[in-house]
């Protein structure tokens, strides 16, 4: 047994065990307290943390039956469930072992002990308790590493009727262990709704996995999702457990969907309905328990009437749906949207007061954001880098906000205030929403500019 940073308790009524005890142990251990009376447990086990106790089973109030150790035990076990205890006893049989272990024991041993084996047996023990405690905080940091990266996803902002509905059925379903399938345009937040429906899952404390199957070639797709075993294919150099396996016990959210080939998709409806998973190169099924949730930006019905997803895959994966609208239809959001961005980007870069004229806000209301949420984040966390001002203006964006066939210029339209706003927003779009290069070309004064935005609601 190696010396290492350890802590002993050795709890009996014998003197001479105890000394016994000391002398042997002692040489193996850092830190090694003896205790005669076992009333004295909870306040030893509340000043000090033992990576193993021995117990003895039988103390002066009855000498065989053993009972007291087994009320200890279940003492110690309740004070710390962790403990890592060693029952020891002069009358022990199999029987009285077998419940020990039952009942929460690590291990056994009889008095009077062979040296060799004790120390063996609280060597194995402080093996355990170590491993233990290396899992728990692997555990640990896997929840924080967790939750780090499941924080930008934690702000789910939304007013509009649409949004409002999303959110009530999360509400209804994240509570089941219904499969559900997301539907929505690149950039609606399909993600978002996902680890929503994991945070307020039965599953929230475990992990949540999410795989993108149109960025995974259909020829690693089993060893992806499956995983595989040593040898199993050329690169196979170790045993792999695939994306179902990490994820058992929690959520797998499987992004564009709508991506996967139609050869493919027979063995993810094999999977999905045996709730096993066989890793290449095996023949053993491994049992997995996960949530589905599926996500796509293509028709997905359409898909199914042209042949290009399996029905019976469809009613798989979408006991329930969730279909998310496009920000041009969320006009109501955006303000918020923007807001809350500008809030986190602005900390985030040291700017902590920047925000947007109104004259900006109505821009980014009337462009038609085909990147939808994402498109407004990105455009926003580039003006708060960008521009020199703790307000952003039109000039601040890069993009062209008032391209839309309804504000093209027609050369029957001669009304005058039709032709002036539609001459300026060509103007605008031409220079990127620069409003100075704008006012430049159309002849006029930066403040001339706004207050015709202004007056015309650009």
């Amino acid at each position: 047994m190696a010396r290492k940073s350890a802590s002993i308790l050795v709890v009996d009524d014998n003197e001479d065990i105890l000394l016994a005890a000391r002398l042997l142990l002692s040489q193996h251990v850092e830190v090694l307290h003896t205790e005669k009376d076992p009333e004295k447990l909870p306040t030893l086990l509340s000043n000090h943390s033992y990576d193993v106790i021995l117990l003895d089973m039988n103390f002066t109030r009855d000498l065989s039956s053993g009972q007291e150790g087994f009320e200890w035990l279940a003492r110690i076990l309740e004070l710390d469930p962790a403990a890592i205890v060693i029952l020891i006893t002069a009358y022990g049989d199999v029987e009285m072992a077998v419940r020990a272990v039952k009942a929460g024991a690590t291990d056994f041993v009889l008095k009077p002990w062979q040296n060799e084996k004790l120390v063996a047996t609280v060597s194995a023990a402080l093996s355990l308790r170590w491993s233990r405690l290396e899992a728990a905080s692997l555990r640990q940091r896997q929840k924080q590493l967790s939750a780090d990266l499941d924080q930008q996803y934690h702000d789910f902002i939304g007013v509009c009727p649409a949004m409002v509905e999303v959110f009530d059925t999360i509400g209804r379903v994240a509570g089941t262990d219904a499969n559900i399938l997301i539907l929505g345009e690149n950039g609606t937040g399909k993600e978002l709704v996902a680890r929503a429906v994991h945070r307020s899952s039965k599953r929230a404390d475990e992990v949540f996995i999410s795989v993108d199957i149109g960025a995974i070639s259909a020829s690693l797709f089993e060893s992806e999702l499956f995983g595989h075993i040593k040898g199993a294919f050329t690169d196979a150099r170790e045993d792999r457990a695939g994306r179902f396996e990490i994820a058992d016990g929690g959520t797998l959210f499987l992004d564009e969907i709508g991506n996967l080939p139609m050869s493919l998709q027979a063995k993810l409806l094999a999977v999905l309905e045996r709730r096993q998973v066989t890793r290449v190169g095996s023949n053993t099924p491994i049992d997995i328990d996960i949530r589905l949730i599926c996500a796509t930006n293509q028709d997905i019905h359409k898909m199914v009437k042209e042949d290009k997803l399996r029905q019976d895959l469809l009613y798989r994966i979408n006991t329930v749906e969730i279909k998310l609208p496009p920000l041009r239809e969320r006009k109501p959001d955006l303000p918020y949207l923007a807001e809350h961005f500008l809030t986190g980007y602005g900390q985030k870069y040291g700017k902590p007061t920047v925000r947007l004229h109104a004259t900006a806000l109505r821009m980014l209301e009337r462009y038609s954001w085909p990147g939808n949420v994402r498109e407004l984040q990105h455009a926003l966390e580039r003006a708060v880098i960008m521009s020199t001002s703790t307000t952003l203006g039109p000039e601040d964006f890069s993009f062209a906000a008032s391209r839309t066939d309804a504000e093209e210029l027609r050369l029957e339209d001669y009304n005058l205030e039709q032709v002036q706003r539609a001459v300026i927003l060509k103007a605008l779009a031409k220079h990127s929403g620069n409003v100075s290069r704008a006012a430049e070309e159309l002849g006029l004064t930066r403040a001339s500019l706004y207050r015709r935005i202004q007056k015309y609601g650009l």
